[in-house]
């Protein structure tokens, strides 16, 4: 048995859906969360800028003697995949583990890929299936709008505004008849109701943060990390801006009153 925490980190509190994943398949492991929101968003900026700061997540989480790094974040593990190279703890990001399930599920091979600017950019999921699949057609679509959508509360299906901006990302994807739709930034989970009425049913939704979660859960297994305890697992939250408004957000993210308050720490000295 380990029961040292799993260590996640994102760009902000979008990385929370992957949280709230974990505690549904791994109930009894311990977690801790950093969400940089004083840098937020990662989306806009460099290659070099987003790697220096997982850097510095990473290393807060290792301070804290976690035994597994999950970047929940759609634009570090897109943009920094070689972080898993100095790390000596296990280290997933979202990419791999949701494209395996996009090439499992797609029927028509026909895959669209909705993210931040950066991630797109990077064409990390569309060169991860073409690697094991050249004959997937892989659609990619930028949303920059979802991210301040989500975290200013715009996330009824039903909401106007919701819907004319989830109309105007999707609608090349929905043209392009993809069957599949990989949800890669850890926000989009929040407004997958209104993409999915825009979509129609027969278009599958892939919730990166859920698959990520499951890839988590068969790692530690695999490495022999697995906490047996029988004990609810304690969940520790930190942030590197004020922690005000965390509790309202990780509710929002967590579908859960919050227990615990999120401490601020300072990113720079890592």
């Amino acid at each position: 048995m380990n029961n040292n925490a799993i260590g996640v980190f994102d760009s902000g509190l979008g990385g929370l859906s992957a949280v709230k994943q974990m505690l549904k398949a791994m109930p009894n492991e311990n977690i801790i969360y950093f969400g940089d929101t004083g840098r937020v968003p990662y989306g806009n900026r460099s290659k070099d800028t987003i790697r220096r700061y997982a850097m510095q997540d990473a290393n807060f989480l290792l301070k804290n003697n976690v035994k597994m790094v999950i970047a929940a974040c759609g634009t570090v593990s897109s943009v920094a995949p070689d972080l898993e190279s100095v790390l000596k703890v296990p280290y997933t990001g979202v990419v791999l583990p949701t494209c395996f399930t996009a090439l499992k599920e797609s029927k028509n091979g026909k895959v669209g890929v909705i993210g931040t600017t950066a991630t797109i950019n990077s064409h990390s999921y569309k060169t991860r299936i073409n690697q094991k699949n050249p004959s997937f057609e892989v659609f990619e679509q930028d949303c920059p709008l979802f991210v301040p959508l989500v975290e200013n509360g715009f996330i009824d299906r039903n909401d106007p505004v919701v819907k004319l901006i989830v109309e105007r990302y999707m609608s090349n994807l929905k043209n392009a008849g993809v069957d599949t739709v990989i949800l890669g930034c850890t926000h989009y989970p929040i407004l997958k109701d209104a993409i999915a009425d825009y979509m129609g049913k027969d278009v599958l939704l892939i919730d990166s943060g859920k698959e990520t979660a499951l890839y988590t859960k068969k790692v530690l297994s695999e490495n022999g990390l697995t906490n047996t305890s029988n004990e609810i697992g304690n969940a520790q939250f930190f942030v590197s801006d004020t922690p005000d408004n965390f509790e309202k957000i990780a509710t929002l993210f967590l579908e859960k009153d919050m227990n615990n308050k999120a401490q601020q720490i300072n990113i720079e000295e890592y």
